[in-house]
């Protein structure tokens, strides 16, 4: 790869990483006016310090194109006919509620749930179950990386994958939601864990 490709992928890096940390955590500290619904306007996002005259319109719009998790939402606002731009999964600021997430409302819907992590964290996940941690969701993937219908929601080089009762789930009340890039979300219960009682099984893939 060319001296000048290397350093334009490496831009895109730095701007797709910059993008997610606004839009899923850092928009409130920072100050950047963002939706309940987790919209921020492309041209504020313009005006940020790590990004204010080092990229443009194009180089967003470039990044939301051939990121291949299709992580990022771009839509025009009705109103105001400002560009608007969104994460779709794995928000921390609580001022989000994504009324964009679909429900799923019956296990026919999520048939294949599975939590990717690594084997040096099954034995505290058995125990304690999965938790959000600081973020809203845990995340769920409609299948292991690699099948067709898996964009995103679980990272490459995880070598244990939990699957999910979501039935058993459901019918306690545990609520799930599917996202825009096919991530299955989950808030677990009012702790924000979904509990050992609800894996059906465990995989463990030698890497």
């Amino acid at each position: 790869m060319s001296t000048g490709l290397t350093r334009e992928r490496g831009r895109d890096v730095h701007l797709s990483k910059t993008l997610s940390w606004l839009l899923r955590h850092g928009a409130v500290k920072e100050g950047v006016p963002i939706t309940k619904d987790g919209f921020i306007s492309v041209s504020e996002i313009l005006k940020h310090s790590s990004l204010k005259h080092k990229y443009t319109l194009q180089d967003i719009e470039r990044v939301v194109e051939e990121n291949n998790k299709k992580r990022f939402t771009l839509t025009v606002h009705p109103q105001t006919g400002d560009l608007l731009i969104k994460d779709n999964q794995g928000h921390s600021m609580k001022i989000v509620n994504d009324t964009s997430l679909q429900p799923i409302l019956d296990a026919s819907e999520a048939p294949v749930v599975v939590h990717g992590t690594y084997s040096r964290n099954w034995d505290s996940i058995k125990r304690n179950g999965l938790s959000c941690m600081n973020r809203l969701h845990i995340h769920f993937a409609p299948g292991e990386p690699g099948e067709p219908q898996v964009i995103s929601g679980i990272r490459g080089d995880c070598d244990t994958y939990i699957y999910i009762k979501v039935a058993d789930a459901l019918k306690d009340g545990i609520k799930f939601y599917r996202s825009a890039n096919n991530v299955i979300l989950s808030p677990g219960n009012n702790t924000g864990i979904l509990e050992p009682k609800y894996f059906d099984r465990v995989v463990h893939h030698q890497k």
